[in-house]
């Protein structure tokens, strides 16, 4: 292959997105050799130091190996293990700004060290329980009842929303079941359910969260579980209102009681969101199982979430648990109880809500004054409408930018859907205006 061909841009960066894009084309594959740097440079006259510089910042990335005098070979796919969708959000160029990830301002975390530290000097080892001790300490479990949308009869706590999803989802559904999810919606979920041997059932949203009258052809088609996002939905940002949660609970209530439809909610991001805490809960107590994380919040690396619900459901969750992992660490449990306690820790969290919320407010601001309207919603994420989604991608690129395409998200695959992409807001700092320039040109025709 004649790689100068392909092009376009001189610089490290686009050399660099040009090997790439033909990586994830399939054009070049595993084992295929690159031109030596030299070479290349002759071909596209440029320095050695230019090509250099771009096989440099493909082999951070795992595209590439550089394998000293015998040359620079394409590395099998890096993300090999991850779920399809996984891979689809991970793959994509360098870019110089990455707002493709869905992940925080590590920034605006609160500071683990002086709460590891305090909860070291205060936890005896033999305080840190036996097998047979509760998976969930006392002081957490108290904070937690204290602040849960509604009061449920269980709470325990596993490692992350993910895990509480797929471990409830083994106890309210079997092989082949329907389960009705948002659409768009989040591709790790479409996953697990694929994986769990799970049929989708795609349900609208609007501006207030899942459509009631989508939820109710769901559950009439026969789906026997739902699971929403209540607040900053991803990609979307639209949280429930307690109206909407409401409406949706009416719809539930009216299936059949032969029927038994349990709800799971996913308040991925409720710590560092402006929505208020809505729940269908509050209306059916005994049907909902409701899935806080502090990833977003407190950590992505403390592998925390709550889980509280029905006891028939939480407590076969807990007896299976106790065959494999059997609990979440009671050590990162305390150090969840001191951040949530601490003044600096909760003021730490507050600043990252406001923080977040100004970032997004003056992003669709921004976007509004080029013609790119977005709905203002809530969360670290923004679903930004665009002409063709191949193509916002590639300017993205051009202008070193990255987001998430917009396909992995929608729940029933169909190519009738509006194309988007989704855009991690949250980690914009002093370049809004910049980066509303490339995302206008990017959405445009």
């Amino acid at each position: 292959m004649d790689l100068a061909t392909h092009v376009d841009d001189r610089s490290p960066r686009g050399i660099a997105a040009a090997v790439a894009r033909l990586v994830h084309g399939g054009e070049l594959v595993p084992g295929d050799r690159l031109p030596t740097v030299r070479a290349l440079a002759v071909d596209l006259g440029v320095s050695p130091a230019t090509v250099s510089g771009a096989f440099q910042a493909l082999a951070t990335v795992g595209l590439v190996a550089s394998r000293g005098r015998a040359g620079t070979f394409v590395l099998p796919p890096p993300a090999a293990w991850l779920p399809p969708r996984y891979r689809d959000l991970a793959e994509g160029a360098p870019a110089r700004l990455d707002l493709s990830t869905g992940t925080p301002d590590p920034d605006l975390l609160p500071s683990l060290g002086p709460a590891l530290a305090r909860v070291a000097a205060r936890t005896p080892a033999a305080e840190a329980g036996t097998y047979l001790s509760a998976p969930l300490v006392p002081e957490l479990e108290s904070l937690l009842r204290e602040s849960w949308p509604f009061v449920p009869q269980r709470l325990t706590v596993v490692d992350g929303a993910v895990d509480a999803i797929s471990r409830t989802l083994e106890q309210v559904a079997s092989f082949g079941d329907r389960v009705a999810v948002e659409d768009p919606g989040f591709p790790p979920l479409f996953d697990l359910l694929d994986q769990l041997g799970l049929q989708r059932v795609p349900v609208a949203l609007d501006r207030n969260g899942m459509r009631p009258d989508s939820l109710a052809r769901a559950l009439a088609a026969g789906a026997s579980v739902v699971v929403l996002q209540p607040r900053a939905q991803n990609p979307t940002g639209v949280s429930l209102t307690p109206t909407r949660a409401r409406e949706l609970a009416a719809v539930v209530r009216r299936v059949p009681a032969a029927t038994a439809v349990t709800v799971i909610e996913d308040d991925h991001c409720g710590q560092i969101s402006s929505a208020r805490d809505v729940s269908l809960g509050t209306w059916l107590p005994d049907a909902t199982v409701h899935v806080r994380s502090y990833s977003k919040s407190h950590g992505p690396d403390l592998r925390l979430a709550a889980v509280g619900g029905p006891a028939r459901v939480l407590d076969a969750l807990v007896a299976r648990r106790m065959l494999g992992p059997g609990w979440t660490s009671r050590l990162l449990q305390h150090v969840l109880v001191d951040l949530l306690t601490d003044p600096a820790a909760i003021d730490a969290v507050a600043h990252a809500r406001r923080v977040y919320f100004a970032r997004r407010r003056a992003l669709t601001t921004a976007l509004a004054t080029l013609d790119v309207h977005v709905d203002g919603g809530d969360g670290i994420n923004l679903w930004l409408p665009v002409h063709d989604e191949r193509t916002a991608l590639l300017r993205l690129e051009a202008a070193g930018i990255r987001a998430a395409p917009g396909t992995p998200f929608v729940a029933n695959g169909a190519d009738d859907q509006a194309p988007h992409l989704r855009v991690t807001v949250g980690l914009l700092s002093d370049d809004v205006a910049e980066v509303a320039q490339a995302l206008a040109l990017a959405a445009r025709p």
